[in-house]
C-alpha cells in the first residue's frame, strides 16, 4: 500500500487563513467536505455544539433544513466572536436524530451551506444519534476553526 503522505493531493490548496484542504486522488471525490484539513498557521478555536436555539433558548424550525440553518448560523456566530470566519472552519461534526431524513434533505442542506459558508469545505462527519440534549432538536453542529 502506498504511503498516503507521498500521494499528490487533488484540489489541495492553502487558504490565506492557514488551512490546507487535502483530497488524495485514491479516495472517492469528496462532495460537500474535504478528506483532510491541515493547519498551516494560526490559533485553533474549538466550537461547542450548536442546535437551532433562538435567543430565548427555544428550538426553532420544524424540519431538518430549517434547524440546520439556525444551528449553522449559531456556530458561525460563535466562530465570529472568536475571530474566525466561515472559511476558517477546519472540522465539523453534525449530529442528527434521523440520518435518513438528513440524507433526503441533503441537497437543500447543501444550498444552506453554500449560502452561509461558501465552498471551502472542512473535514466533516455526520453521525446519527438517539437524541440530543434539547429533545426537539433534530441536528447539532460542533466544530474546530483556525483563526489566522
Amino acid at each position: 500500500m502506498p504511503d498516503e503522505r507521498s500521494e499528490k493531493p487533488e484540489a489541495a490548496g492553502s487558504d490565506p487563513g492557514g488551512l490546507e484542504r487535502i483530497n488524495p486522488p485514491r479516495l472517492s471525490p469528496p462532495r460537500g467536505f474535504s478528506h483532510a484539513v491541515r493547519v498551516t498557521s494560526g490559533t485553533v478555536v474549538f466550537l461547542a455544539g450548536q442546535t437551532a436555539l433562538d435567543g430565548e433558548g427555544r428550538i426553532i424550525g420544524g424540519g431538518v433544513v430549517e434547524q440546520f440553518e439556525t444551528a449553522l448560523g449559531n456556530l458561525l456566530a460563535a466562530a465570529r466572536a472568536a475571530g474566525a470566519g466561515p472559511g476558517d472552519l477546519a472540522k465539523l461534526t453534525v449530529f442528527t436524530v434521523d440520518v435518513a431524513d438528513y440524507r433526503r434533505h441533503s441537497a437543500a442542506i447543501g444550498q444552506v451551506w453554500k449560502r452561509l459558508v461558501g465552498t471551502a469545505y472542512p473535514a466533516m462527519a455526520v453521525i446519527g444519534v438517539a437524541r440530543l440534549w434539547d429533545e426537539t432538536a433534530l441536528v447539532e453542529i460542533e466544530g474546530i476553526a483556525v483563526v489566522p
